[in-house]
């Protein structure tokens, strides 16, 4: 498998300091490029791995010609690690051709469903009555998508993603649980790629929401009745509780959770980890992380956050008493 820079250079743009005829046989890091491999330098913080390089070529931004040029052939890009992004699937369309339209045998498609001729259902998968698949949409193996759900156009399932699973709604009574029936679905937009294993319940009235270009990694937990805003992306392990609602363009990281009802405004971003327990209303980055220590320390810290509440009323007190005039 391989391209030449050529190639590349007439099906993406660029401008190439180097020769037209190289062969290029593998995508690479920097640190494990060799002779006929490209990579790229997304950042001049690791400009030292651009030097030590054994690419072939490199993709680098105007800033880095000069060094990038003294080193070998490059790439020049206004934006490195988005061309690298558009190049990886331009070497997978050429190395790897999509998939046909068509429902695998193995699947179980109900008489009531409605898939797209254009889109492609994987082995194992299961599409209940009264879902729909949208036109360009994958759901690879062992996706289900359940009864009166929906998936828009050029969707990417991955394998073992589960769409409209019961919500979790519970009533107490006298000491045991009564189930309340989930009644709503699951409306999933257009562009929108959902990682191994995600699950995202169907409402218990209305619909659980995902709009437009949203991106979603693994093991990710989407509650019901969340809706989540345009081309907003969770990484993986993310929880997000019920009728929490998250705007568009937000990023949460790894490990996050967001708790029930709560909203967050469009560009949003949550750190890994974080705990957000109560709406955030103003885009910025937001962070809720208890900084790693050794155990000792860690300890000492977490007992004297055990009293900040009485150190905070101590110092109200103070306060008060200096601007009374007080002596303490």
């Amino acid at each position: 498998m391989s391209l030449l820079l050529g190639e590349i250079v007439a099906a993406l743009g660029g401008e190439l300091l180097g020769d037209a005829e190289m062969v290029v046989e593998r995508l690479a890091p920097l640190a494990a490029a060799g002779p006929a491999a490209i990579s790229f330098l997304s950042h001049p913080r690791y400009r030292k791995e651009l030097l030590a390089s054994r690419a072939g070529c490199v993709i680098v931004a105007p800033s880095m010609r000069d060094e990038a040029t003294a080193r070998g052939a490059c790439l020049v890009v206004d934006d490195p690690y988005l061309y690298f992004a558009r190049l990886t699937q331009l070497w997978k369309a050429r190395h790897s051709p999509a998939q046909p339209p068509g429902i695998h045998p193995s699947a179980v498609v109900d008489a009531g469903a409605h898939v797209d001729a254009t889109a492609v259902i994987g082995p194992l998968c299961v599409v209940e009555r009264g879902a729909r698949i949208g036109a360009g949409t994958v759901l690879k193996s062992r996706v289900t998508v359940s009864e009166d759900c929906v998936i828009g156009d050029r969707c990417l399932l991955h394998p073992g993603v589960v769409i409209g699973a019961d919500g979790f709604g519970l009533a107490p009574h006298e000491g045991a649980w009564v189930k309340i029936e989930q009644l709503g679905a699951v409306r999933i937009g257009n562009d929108v790629e959902i990682g191994a294993n995600t699950c995202i319940d169907r409402g218990a009235l209305e619909d659980t929401v995902l709009e437009d270009g949203v991106k979603l990694d693994n093991l990710i937990q989407i509650g019901h009745n969340v809706r989540v805003g345009r081309n907003t992306a969770m990484a993986g392990c993310v929880g997000v509780a019920g009728s929490a609602d998250i705007g568009a363009h937000c990023t949460i990281g790894g490990g996050a959770v967001v708790l029930g009802h709560l909203k967050l405004a469009d560009g949003v971003h949550v750190s890994a980890a974080t705990v957000v327990t109560r709406s955030i209303l103003k885009p910025g980055q937001y962070t809720g992380v208890f900084p790693i220590d050794d155990n000792a320390a860690w300890e000492r810290n977490a007992a004297t956050l055990r009293h900040l509440h009485q150190l905070r009323e101590r110092l109200r007190a103070l306060e008060k008493q200096a601007a009374s005039g007080l002596t303490p």
